[in-house]
């Protein structure tokens, strides 16, 4: 497969519950557009993980692939760091 084309992501596994699926929670930082203040935004993607390899706690890269099912757009690309749990 290629690895060049689509976007990727880093982000924590806040969801192992269903089979071959998980959900990761992704951080981005931006500032506020009249005030200035920096902001945390988090968004949750459903990602694929054909071999239930990632587990709760753990530190992911995700990568965007076509559609798997209604929300799931996105696959495991490798584990950065595993969970201490």
């Amino acid at each position: 497969m290629s690895t060049n084309k689509g976007k990727f992501y880093t982000g924590r596994v806040v969801s192992d519950r269903m089979d071959k699926t998980r959900v990761a929670a992704v951080v981005r930082i931006t500032r506020h557009p009249l005030y200035g203040k920096t902001i945390r935004r988090t968004k949750k993607y459903l990602f694929h993980d054909e071999n239930n390899e990632s587990k709760m706690g753990d530190l992911v890269k995700i990568m965007e692939t076509r559609p798997l099912s209604k929300r799931k757009r996105w696959r495991l690309a490798g584990i950065i760091k595993k969970s201490q749990l």
